[in-house]
C-alpha cells in the first residue's frame, strides 16, 4: 500500500457526467490523500454512485479529468483496476458457490498462490464472523450475510484503494462494527478508502474528511470537526448552578441570551440555552452570573451532530436552488408578458 507518495491518491477536477439531457454530476472537484478515509455524502440521487462509477473506470466522464495514483482513469483503466477494490450498492455474489469457495475463486482470479489464498480466506471468514455459514451457498444466505461476503472478498487481494458504496446495508450493528473496524485497521496500514453511507455514526467513526454533494454539485468539503464548526447551527449551553434554583436567575439568563435563544429548565438547578453562538454566549452568561455572585457548579456546550450539519448543508442548498428557480421562472413570465 502506498503511503507518502507524491500527490493525492485521487484527483478530480471539473468532473461532469451527463446521461442524455440529465446531468448526474455537474463539475465537481476534490482530492483524496493517501491513507485516508474520504466520506462522500449526499441524499439519494445526489450523484454519488455515478461518481464512483467514473472513478472505478466503469463509465467515461462527459467532461473534466480524473486521475488515481497519478494516472488518468480513462487512459490507464486496466492498470488502475489492478490496484483497487470495489463494493457497489448492487448485490454481487456467486449464488451456487459456498462462501469459502467463492472467496477462494476470487483469490484465484487475482492470481494468488494456493496456500496464501486459503490462508487469506480463513482469516476473512474469522474476521467477518462468517464461520457459521462459510459452507453454505450464497443463495441460502440472508441479505446481511451476503453483504459481508461481498465486502470480505475484496480483501482477498492486496489493494491501494478501496471504494465502499453503502457497504453496511442489511448489516446488524455488531456486524457493522466488525466491518468498520476491519477497514480502519487496513487504513492504519496505508489503505485509502472512498466511502459512502447514509449512517452518520459510521462517518463520525471512520472518516478523516467529508464531501457533501447534492444534485450533482459539491456543497461542502472539510474534516468532520471543520464542517461542524462551519455549519453547526444551534448548539446547547447548559449551566448547573450551585445552591441556587434556576428560576431565580431566569431574568439574567433571558437578558443575556436574547429573544432568539431557546431557554429551558431541565432540572431545578440547571438551565439549558440553545444558541447559534454558544461559545460566545457561555462567556457572557458566566460573567453576568459572577457579577451577581451566583455560583456555578458546572458548564457544558453540546456540539451539533454530523446529521444536523448534513441536513443544514443540503437543506440550505435546496432552498437556494428553489429560490433561484422561482426567480428565474418569474423573470421568464415577466419577459413573456
Amino acid at each position: 500500500m502506498l503511503v507518502g507518495s507524491n500527490g493525492p491518491c485521487i484527483s478530480v477536477s471539473g468532473l461532469r457526467m451527463d446521461y442524455g439531457r440529465v446531468t448526474a454530476v455537474d463539475g465537481i472537484s476534490f482530492d483524496v490523500d493517501y491513507g485516508r478515509v474520504f466520506g462522500f455524502l449526499g441524499p439519494n440521487g445526489a450523484g454519488k454512485t455515478t461518481t464512483i462509477k467514473v472513478l472505478t473506470t466503469l463509465v467515461h466522464p462527459t467532461a473534466g479529468s480524473v486521475s488515481m495514483f497519478g494516472k488518468d482513469v480513462v487512459r490507464h483503466a486496466k492498470e488502475i483496476k489492478k490496484r483497487i477494490g470495489v463494493v457497489l450498492q448492487e448485490p454481487s455474489y456467486e449464488g451456487n458457490l459456498t462462501v469459502a469457495k467463492a472467496l477462494d475463486l476470487y483469490g484465484m482470479m487475482w492470481g494468488m498462490p494456493g496456500e496464501r489464498r486459503r490462508d487469506r480466506a480463513r482469516e476473512l471468514v474469522e474476521k467477518f464472523e462468517m464461520q457459521e455459514f462459510a459452507n453454505k451457498k450464497n443463495d441460502e444466505l440472508s441479505i446481511g450475510q451476503r453483504r459481508r461476503v461481498q465486502v470480505a472478498r475484496e480483501f482477498m487481494h492486496d489493494m491501494d484503494l478501496l471504494f465502499l458504496d453503502e457497504p453496511t446495508v442489511g448489516l446488524d450493528p455488531a456486524a457493522r462494527r466488525v466491518l468498520l473496524d476491519y477497514v480502519k485497521k487496513h487504513v492504519h496500514g496505508g489503505l485509502t478508502v472512498f466511502f459512502t453511507t447514509h449512517i452518520m455514526e459510521e462517518v463520525e467513526y471512520l472518516c478523516d474528511e467529508i464531501a457533501i454533494i447534492n444534485r450533482g454539485r459539491m456543497l461542502a468539503i472539510d474534516t468532520p470537526a471543520g464542517l461542524k464548526q462551519k455549519y453547526g447551527g444551534i448548539k446547547a449551553v447548559e449551566i448547573k448552578l450551585k445552591e441556587v434554583p434556576a428560576q431565580s436567575v431566569m431574568g439574567i439568563i433571558r437578558q443575556v441570551a436574547g429573544s432568539n435563544s431557546a431557554v429551558e429548565v431541565p432540572a431545578e438547578d440547571t438551565v439549558r440555552i440553545g444558541s447559534q453562538n454558544a461559545q460566545e454566549l457561555l462567556v457572557k452568561l458566566i460573567e453576568a452570573l459572577a457579577a451577581r455572585s451566583v455560583q456555578i457548579e458546572s458548564v457544558s456546550v453540546t456540539p451539533p451532530t454530523l446529521e444536523e450539519v448534513f441536513l443544514t448543508v443540503v437543506g440550505t442548498a435546496t432552498t437556494t436552488t428553489a429560490t433561484n428557480t422561482n426567480t428565474a421562472n418569474n423573470n421568464s413570465r415577466g419577459r413573456a408578458v
